[in-house]
């Protein structure tokens, strides 16, 4: 029955296996060899071909595995239900030591094939080689041991995190238009929109949420295909431990998992999911912004942490939110390596001297608008590369062709100034906020710094003359106060003498005036009694000449005038027809001594 066994007594191979012990056949109806139990070493797997049971269904790569077939030890079980012939999907695991029937089933090990080939091409490369290698089978050594992902340690001593990015060869087709397989496909993500109370980050994490535990990591391949699993790239990757995957079905292949640090955010593109539906609005003319499980530009970034993304269905663009420094010079940042490409600007003056200019610009890309400044500008690099780096070089060629070189140099501020405002301005319309722009050094050219240079030294030579001009002024200055100290002593001397001076002086004054006062005061002596003579010899006269009552009228008169009394009063008044003499009446009054110091004779 096309089998290589038989199960009924029928010459040939017999399905039943003698155990260990000690059997009597005979030598003429049967012939007996020994071969080893199958055993699989620790750190490797053992693939396993039957070349007994039903043959495959046309375009099948492997055979249907069912649980009764447990490790292919009991052949007529195998055959009995079911078995197929080929490629069993379920592999041997390390440290298996299991009887198997050497000509039911072929056993593939790194190290040893176990079991006879019926097959005769590959006998004959057995007969030829006396040995059976993976290669035979188009396998290598190394697709025979366990699959390990771990982290890995790259140069600088830095440890890198890996993940398992699955491909397999079997399974129903993918439908139109998907790329990845992904167990139940993205039903799950339309029953939570369906909700509509799930918000982005709950749907990331249903999509980031591995359903490798359906099918225990592709180690059940059957699982994989009867839970729905498609040909071709998987959706969930392997994350770190070891693994049993037959290599005739399941290929690893190992890549970063993506690690957002801090100050970061990656900006998802997903190239699987649901229809894209945009979410960013009428007034948003730079592509689509989807929520997560769509394909486009997740509207949500990720933010601080790592994510095991397949990178075959997710690109992951790694924007920095914290503040971006970036030089237009030789050297680059150590944080980054985005402005790789920018070099010093270079640019002409009004006159034709060319400058180069070292430049430093400051950005910062809000986190929540990240997935729209990467809808716009592409990615990171496009942004520093072609945007920022066409408003800074021809901003500064232009200004710089309307100044003239020394103007230039004695308004760098302004420039400078100048420079922020514009790049600010340019960068707003990608949503990108300007921090700073600073001219870091202006490398002139050899003519410029020769006039410089030459103007420079003068008006040093003009200060310094000025410092030598200020120092003889205070030697001059110096001299003379010291002159002056020489002297003092002198000046002292000569001070005290004129105060002696002025004393003796003073003295011999005051006894002058008081000389003075004593002979104007005998002279005054002299004066009153010579003018008292004459007076008393004057008035002796007077009574000889007028008599005695005529001389007192007179002198009456005469005393009265001294002392500023009228005589005549100034309007005479007369009454009763007779008339009154005020004379009359003073020498009445006289005569009488009622008049104060007037006495007659």
């Amino acid at each position: 029955e096309d089998n290589p066994i038989a199960f009924n007594g029928e010459p040939g191979y017999q399905a039943t296996l003698l155990m260990p012990g000690l059997r009597f056949k005979l030598n003429i109806l049967y012939n007996v060899k020994t071969y080893p139990w199958v055993q699989v070493p620790a750190g490797e797997i053992g693939v396993v071909i039957a070349q007994v049971g039903s043959p495959l269904p046309i375009g099948a790569k492997s055979a249907v595995y069912k649980k009764e077939f447990g490790n292919f030890s009991d052949v007529e079980k195998f055959v009995k239900n079911g078995g197929q012939k080929g490629v069993q999907r379920p592999v041997l695991s390390p440290g298996t030591l299991a009887p198997i029937h050497p000509v039911a089933f072929l056993v593939i090990t790194k190290r040893q094939l176990y079991g006879i080939p019926v097959d005769p091409e590959i006998r004959e490369k057995m007969s030829r080689d006396g040995v059976l290698r993976p290669e035979s089978f188009g396998l290598t050594p190394q697709q025979l041991e366990l699959v390990r992902i771990g982290p890995e340690e790259v140069e600088g001593g830095h440890v890198l995190d890996k993940v398992g990015i699955v491909t397999t060869y079997e399974g129903e087709p993918l439908p139109s238009g998907h790329i990845a397989s992904r167990i139940g496909s993205f039903d799950d993500i339309s029953a939570l929109e369906a909700k509509g109370e799930a918000t982005d980050a709950e749907i990331t994490e249903t999509l980031l949420g591995s359903k490798n535990t359906v099918h225990n990591n592709y180690q059940d391949f059957q699982g994989f295909l009867d839970n729905g699993g498609k040909i071709g790239l998987q959706h969930d990757p392997l994350l770190y431990g070891a693994y049993t995957l037959n290599p005739f079905l399941v290929r690893v292949e190992m890549v970063p998992m993506l690690v957002v640090k801090q100050g970061e955010v990656a900006v998802i593109k997903s190239y699987v999911g649901l229809a894209t539906k945009d979410m960013s609005g009428e007034a948003f003319k730079f592509g689509s912004l989807v929520r997560p499980g769509h394909r486009g530009i997740w509207q949500e970034p990720l933010r601080t942490g790592k994510y095991p993304i397949n990178p075959r269905c997710y690109e992951a663009e790694i924007v920095p939110t914290a503040i971006l420094t970036l030089n237009w010079a030789e050297q680059v940042s150590a944080a980054h390596n985005l402005d790789k490409n920018l070099v010093q600007i270079v640019a002409k003056s009004r006159e034709g001297f060319v400058f180069k200019i070292d430049l430093q610009v400051q950005i910062h890309v809000p986190d929540k608008k990240a997935p729209r400044v990467i809808s716009m500008v592409g990615t990171m690099f496009n942004l520093v590369n072609e945007v920022l780096q066409a408003a800074v070089g021809n901003h500064f060629r232009d200004k710089l062709q309307s100044m003239k070189a020394v103007q230039f140099i004695e308004e760098r501020q302004k420039v400078q100034q100048e420079a922020f405002e514009h790049i600010e301005s340019q960068l707003r319309q990608y949503e990108v906020e300007t921090r700073g722009a600073y001219i870091q050094d202006v490398i002139l050219p050899q003519d410029i710094v020769t006039v410089l240079t030459q103007r420079e030294i003068a008006a040093q030579q003009i200060e310094t003359f000025q410092k030598q001009k200020s120092a003889q002024d205070q030697r001059i200055e110096m001299e003379k106060s010291k002159g002056v100290a020489d002297k003092q002593a002198d000046l002292a001397s000569s001070e005290v003498n004129v105060n002696i001076q002025e004393n003796k002086t003073s003295a011999r004054k005051a006894d002058g005036e008081a000389t003075f006062t004593q002979m104007t005061g005998q002279a005054k002596g002299a004066e009153v009694r010579a003018i008292g003579m004459a007076k008393a010899e004057a008035y002796e006269r007077q009574v000889a000449a007028l008599g005695k009552d005529a001389t007192a009228f007179v002198n009456a008169i005469t005393a009265l005038a001294d002392k500023g009394i009228k005589i005549v009063p100034d309007i005479l008044v007369g009454g009763g027809g007779q008339q009154s003499s005020l004379v009359d009446a003073l020498l009445a009054m006289v005569m009488r001594g009622g008049v104060k110091g007037l006495t007659p004779g």
